[in-house]
């Protein structure tokens, strides 16, 4: 895939969860919990997966599936649905520009540290905290209004 396809991939799924959480936070106010909510999507999730998985490879994937179960493997699932149920929390309470922007730069920061650890390469680093800086700065204007 080139750049720019990725690029518009990155993008439509920034479009998809925004209409995702706004969807989720109205289906909550309709449910006692949130979990209802958070079940309702992963089984939709867990439901779409599986039915490409068998169109895709049959059966067999289905034992690569269980091949491949680790008890790490589990640590994903409950990682996204953390940030799903942080996101109907946020979109609730600060609305969608607060939630998106304390995610995004919170995401900035820990993704930045992880490539510092993992490849120890300086180079860029300036830049990238100025504009991690920047993007923090938005964030304080966005939630301070």
């Amino acid at each position: 895939m080139t750049v720019q396809i990725i690029a518009a991939l990155l993008v439509a799924a920034g479009a998809a969860l925004v209409a995702q959480n706004v969807l989720m936070a109205q289906i909550t106010t309709q449910a006692s919990t949130v979990l209802v909510t958070l079940i309702l999507n992963s089984a939709v999730g867990l439901a779409a997966l599986t039915l490409l998985l068998f169109w895709r490879n049959g059966l067999a994937g289905f034992g690569e599936v269980a091949s491949t179960l680790r008890p790490v493997s589990v640590l994903p699932g409950l990682l996204g649905s953390f940030f799903v149920f942080a996101s109907i929390a946020g979109y609730q309470k600060l609305g969608a520009a607060a939630t998106i922007s304390i995610l995004v730069a919170s995401q900035l920061i820990f993704g930045l540290a992880f490539d510092l650890v993992r490849s120890g390469a300086t180079q860029g680093l300036l830049s990238a905290i100025a504009g991690m800086a920047l993007l923090m700065g938005g964030v304080t204007l966005i939630v301070g209004r």
